[in-house]
């Protein structure tokens, strides 16, 4: 099949949209292990040098590339990329979706508006203050009211929406008394304009929106997470198969296979169904989907799972699961479902809202009964009343949380740390467990960094031979070879699931299995001629800062687990290294999920940390969680943090930091409630006039921003 045939056959997902001028739309392809300008460089040169590329753009925070061509195939891209010692999987763009924020857009043009329309008015209010009467100051409140309200009822339409929606679902929540209080500003202020009234509220009714704006803003990006981790895992799957039928193969769309067909798979693709395996043996890379490092050996008859890579020869499989009914497809699943039972979690600034709504309605209403007993006046009684709602509408406690939340996510960014949920800092200052994965998380993939023991010669054999194969464990030898003259070796062949083999000075070489090559250890190793086998030492290497952090993590009283999908001797090994006394091997991702519904079933509170997509459902369905950097896109949006550098020492200091995030959100819900203890008194009483609110109010605001700077000399 040529370059533009397979072009044409692909679904619609994965396919150029056809712009003017026959201009193609974006592929999008996951590269989970770039992490540097270097290999952005290095990435967008390759690309751009092809001729069916026109152009490549990588995007290093989401670890991604989007490529655009007019002939470029995505298989032929993803193979590229490969090649060039890349992971590379690609991506559904329509599964994706749009990543742009437009409810944060939204919200800073109400700010926007809010902002420019309060300082106007005040600039007339200071008139009035200043002691302006008559017609002068009934003109300044004309002015006032022409610019207030329709800024009123533009800026704080997402407080009017709220409390709609609260009061047609027979509920509380904390726009009803910021919506009331604003409503009843604006219209009070309305009819005091239009009657010569002394006092208006316009300024006041302008600031609180302002204020209460910067809140919602800070609590939305606190909350912002891009993506949805099960959308990405459903971008991750294969979107094309080579379905044969007789004699003949053709490259259809995975969504058009059915249960019983048969399925070809080349070397280095990923398998796109759940299917039983017809040819006689396979060797695949099931890392992406269980943790487990090393390649798989599956004979004949066995399942292989969506998502596994096929190392060696191709193989041929029969279908046994399409669609929803696949492995991957079964943890997307997962993952969606821990996601909504994580969106149940209150924060601190809710639960405080349940209380402080129906209550400061309360005291309005008793403030307008008072003074109705008291003097008759209804209308000096609805100023009243609205004089409490103002000074007791919720500014600092809408501000409390959001903005030590926000102070503490740009603490921990500098720090490296990427805090995308708005209530993970609450989450994890609860925890009292901590769940560490093994591979990618506390230890870094197997590595051959040990080859001083051998030779000018063998090392320049293993060069060749690791060269010319793209098997994890070739690529693992060449890398700890870099500046390695190859030597000349011919006749290289690869024996799938086996190794490689080849001929140099005149003497056949092999790197590979060591039963394989005829000796008694089970890992790789090299042979030359007649000469016995030597194993090549394989090297578990700890990830930088692992034993600070678990050191820093047990003195913060917190019980540590490893669980992995590795084999238990990996496991045990990187255990009694870091003296980790509970832990648990060969966990697939339903039993890590199902780890953590027991725990959280036991009262425990845990933290999972982990990169695999065997760790995506376990990561949404933790109480809190954290990714690093390396991990894959899915594993790293169902997380709460990403580390942004390979170095996990900085995992205690989040720990302390989100402790100290709840203690002084705490603090400033106390700030907001003694100044309500003052400030609500002097309202009822009579003596808040328009000034002394908006005084009031904006100084309570202030002192919890104060406050909240306070987490950048704590950490």
């Amino acid at each position: 099949m040529t370059a533009v045939t397979a072009a044409r056959t692909l679904p619609a997902a994965v396919a150029h949209d056809a712009g003017p001028g026959g201009a193609a739309a974006d592929i999008y392809i996951s590269l989970p292990t770039i992490h540097c300008a270097g290999c952005i460089r290095n990435i967008e040169r390759h690309l751009n040098a092809r001729d069916d590329v026109a152009s490549a753009r990588v995007n290093l925070s989401l670890k991604r590339v989007a490529i655009t061509g007019s002939h470029a195939v995505p298989a032929d891209l993803v193979t590229s990329l490969q090649r060039l010692g890349y992971e590379a999987h690609l991506l559904d763009r329509d599964a994706l979706g749009s990543a742009r924020d437009g409810l944060g857009r939204d919200l800073l043009i109400r700010m926007g508006v809010a902002g420019f329309a309060m300082m106007n008015v005040m600039l007339l209010s200071v008139a009035v203050w200043s002691g302006a009467t008559d017609a002068t100051r009934d003109l300044f409140h004309m002015i006032s009211a022409a610019i207030a309200v329709p800024a009123v009822g533009f800026a704080a339409q997402p407080f009017f929406r709220a409390a709609w929606g609260a009061v047609t679902a027979g509920r509380m929540n904390m726009e009803l008394p910021i919506s009331v209080a604003i409503l009843l500003a604006t219209g009070q202020s309305l009819y005091e304009s239009l009657n010569g009234g002394a006092h208006a509220y316009f300024d006041a009714a302008l600031s609180l929106t302002f204020f209460l704006l910067i809140g919602r803003y800070l609590d939305h990006r606190s909350r912002l997470a891009a993506r949805s981790a099960a959308r990405e895992l459903t971008a991750l799957e294969v979107q094309t198969a080579r379905r044969v039928t007789g004699s003949h193969t053709d490259e259809v769309a995975v969504s058009a296979l059915s249960v019983g067909d048969r399925v070809a798979i080349a070397s280095g693709m990923r398998v796109p169904v759940d299917g039983r395996l017809m040819s006689p043996e396979a060797l695949t890379d099931r890392s992406f989907l269980t943790g487990e490092s090393d390649a798989r050996r599956a004979e004949a008859g066995e399942i292989l799972q969506a998502g596994e890579i096929v190392l060696g020869a191709p193989v041929e499989i029969a279908a046994t699961a399409v669609g929803e009914d696949t492995t991957l497809r079964r943890v997307a699943a997962l993952v969606e479902q821990a996601e909504n039972s994580r969106s149940a979690y209150t924060a601190l600034a809710d639960r405080a809202a349940r209380i402080y709504a129906p209550l400061v309605h309360l005291l309005a209403l008793v403030a307008f009964l008072g003074w109705i007993a008291v003097d008759g006046d209804p209308r000096h009684a609805l100023n009243v009343a609205i004089a409490v709602l103002i000074i007791t509408c919720p500014c600092a406690l809408g501000l409390a949380v959001p903005a030590v939340v926000t102070a503490a996510i740009g603490r921990l960014y500098r720090m490296g740390m990427l805090v995308k949920s708005g209530t993970a800092l609450e989450r994890i200052a609860e925890v009292d467990t901590v769940i560490f994965d093994k591979t990618g998380t506390l230890s870094e993939p197997g590595r051959f960094a040990d080859l001083a023991g051998f030779s000018g010669t063998e090392k320049s054999i293993l060069s060749a031979l690791a060269g010319a194969s793209h098997h994890p464990v070739s690529r693992a030898v060449a890398a700890a070879l870099p500046d390695q003259p190859a030597a000349v070796v011919t006749d290289i062949r690869e024996e799938p699931g086996q190794g490689m083999s080849g001929t140099s000075g005149g003497q056949s070489v092999r790197f590979g299995a060591g039963r394989w090559l005829g000796a008694d250890f089970t890992g790789p190793g090299l042979r030359i001629g007649d000469a016995p086998a030597r194993p090549l030492p394989v090297e578990q290497r700890l990830r930088d800062g692992a034993e600070t952090a678990l050191r820093g993590l047990r003195q913060q009283g917190l019980d540590i687990w490893i669980v992995s999908g590795d084999a238990r001797s990996a496991v045990e090994e990187i255990a009694d290294r870091l003296g980790l006394a509970k832990r648990v091997s060969a966990m697939s991702a339903e039993g890590k999920q199902a780890l953590m519904a027991r725990l959280a079933a036991d009262g425990r509170k845990v933290l999972m940390i982990g990169d695999g997509l065997n760790d995506t459902a376990a990561l949404a369905s933790a109480h809190a969680s954290v990714a690093p950097a390396s991990a894959l896109d899915a594993s790293r949006n169902a997380a709460d943090i990403v580390m942004l550098r390979d170095n996990l020492a900085a995992l205690p200091g989040v720990i302390s930091c989100a402790r100290q995030v709840v203690r002084l959100s705490r603090q400033n819900l106390w700030i907001a409630s003694l100044y309500n203890l003052v400030a609500v008194p002097v309202a009822i009483l009579g003596f808040a006039t328009p000034l002394a609110a908006a005084i009031a109010m904006s100084a309570s605001s202030i002192s919890v921003l104060l406050n909240a700077l306070r987490i950048r000399s704590a950490l």
